[in-house]
């Protein structure tokens, strides 16, 4: 799974980095070195200028809530368990089939951490997981793959401005060997070439558009066991750690 990651790209860089037309965001979120799910994240998305517009889709970043609450849900709570979809069922599972045909997104990100299960035990006798982070080679944007959905509140009056609650979740793939032994699972990674077809909503839900990048392009190392706490929160979370301090 994909639990946490960190995004620290300011929305200028975003902007140049994915070729946004239009920047749909209230304010800009601060650096996160430590994304969890139900916090407000940056997504790209293409969407017509409006409802009645017959012009192509343009792009637009916005801020979305990780943890995908879908259209028909009764209780916006059922996010909290959404923020993954797995590639191999997001085509036909109700929850993402709709979201996966018309609203694809990307969920830039710095990189992504996972825990990896050590011989040494912690005091309640289980192993002690440390954690890594993984990241492009080159230091590039990781463009994640996600879905977003709009979940229209009904609590709230019709001329609201908060009634709408826009919502995502990062669709995974099995992990590459590169990484797979840390764990089983990984984001699906968006290739640049790929982000038109990918985020076009006129495409439909086609299972063509779920292909894996190609290996090697990650590296992972330890960091401090600091990122398991949801309340730090900075650059040196991204640290690596001597291996034998790891």
């Amino acid at each position: 799974m994909c639990g946490r990651y960190a995004s620290s790209r300011r929305p200028e860089d975003l902007v140049e980095e994915f070729d946004i037309a239009d920047v749909r965001i209230p304010a800009p979120l601060e650096a996160d070195y430590n994304v969890a799910p139900t916090k407000e994240v940056y997504a790209v998305v293409e969407r017509p200028p409006s409802k009645e517009s017959e012009e192509p889709p343009e792009r637009q970043l916005r801020v979305l809530t990780w943890g995908l609450v879908p259209s028909w849900a009764k209780d916006p709570s059922i996010g909290n368990r959404m923020i993954n979809a797995r590639m191999e069922t997001v085509a036909e599972k109700p929850a993402y089939k709709k979201a996966f045909a018309v609203r694809r997104c990307l969920l830039p990100a710095d990189g992504y951490f996972e825990w990896y299960p050590t011989e040494e035990k912690t005091k309640a006798g289980k192993p002690r997981k440390q954690p890594f982070f993984i990241r492009p080679k080159d230091g590039g944007v990781l463009a994640m793959a996600g879905l977003y959905e709009i979940w229209r509140d009904p609590t709230k009056a019709e001329d609201a401005e908060d009634r709408f609650r826009w919502t995502c979740t990062v669709i995974t793939t099995e992990a590459e060997d590169s990484v797979g032994h840390i764990h089983d699972r990984m984001p699906l990674m968006v290739e640049r070439d790929r982000w038109s077809e990918w985020l076009d909503p006129r495409s439909g839900g086609d299972t063509g558009l779920l292909v894996p990048a190609a290996p090697g392009m990650l590296e992972a190392f330890p960091v401090s066991t600091l990122v398991s706490n949801v309340r730090n929160n900075g650059p040196e979370l991204l640290e690596p750690l001597p291996l034998e301090d790891s």
